[in-house]
């Protein structure tokens, strides 16, 4: 446990994370054999409800492993996605986790979705964040849904950790800047 503990602990509540991780392996071992594979070979409704009633897994966790672990096209709302959609009135404070979720999943259903080449301009500039490399994950065979959805909250990170922070957002250099009324920019620029 302390190698594990030792693992986790630049992520925070390392020692509540560590039993955390060991729970869902005992999960994996007793309800699928110790297989991910026939874990994710389970409906995305029915594991997000395991995954639900394991200790310590709540809704964001719960989909980001369905998203990024199992590749399924689940959008992962976290609180930069809450914020940069509260901000542009998309949602209200009142908002569910849920109606934030298929909110975003409708919305980015019904786009066009070009085919799946990555061209991703990773130049750095002072006008964009520096970007890293794709991860073997982000590389992997993916829908063309689960690949919008990866990159989409990706793109939410980048935006809230550099553009959207929680006070004094830089929306004048946020490339979501335009979409604000020059009302709802200065509303922001006092907070």
């Amino acid at each position: 446990m302390e190698e594990l503990e030792a693992l986790v602990r630049p992520s925070g509540y390392f020692r509540q994370k560590a039993r955390r991780l060991k729970d869902f392996v005992t999960f994996v071992d007793a309800r699928y054999g110790g297989s991910l594979e026939q874990m994710f070979a389970t409906p995305s409704e029915e594991l997000r409800a395991e995954l639900l009633n394991q200790k310590g897994i709540g809704k964001e966790t719960a989909d980001s492993i369905l998203l990024y672990a199992g590749l399924r096209p689940v959008f992962v709302v976290d609180a930069y996605t809450r914020r940069i959609f509260e901000r542009h009135r998309l949602v209200n404070a009142s908002a569910k986790y849920d109606d934030i979720r298929l909110l975003a999943q409708d919305a980015l259903a019904r786009e066009e979705v070009p085919p799946a080449s990555h061209t991703n301009d990773r130049s750095v500039s002072p006008e964009k964040p520096p970007a890293h490399s794709p991860s073997a994950m982000s590389t992997a065979q993916q829908s063309t849904l689960v690949r919008v959805y990866n990159e989409m909250h990706g793109l939410i990170v980048q935006v809230g950790k550099h553009y959207c922070v929680k006070q004094h957002p830089h929306c004048d250099a946020c490339p979501l800047g335009g979409m604000l009324s020059a009302q709802q920019r200065a509303r922001l620029q006092n907070f």
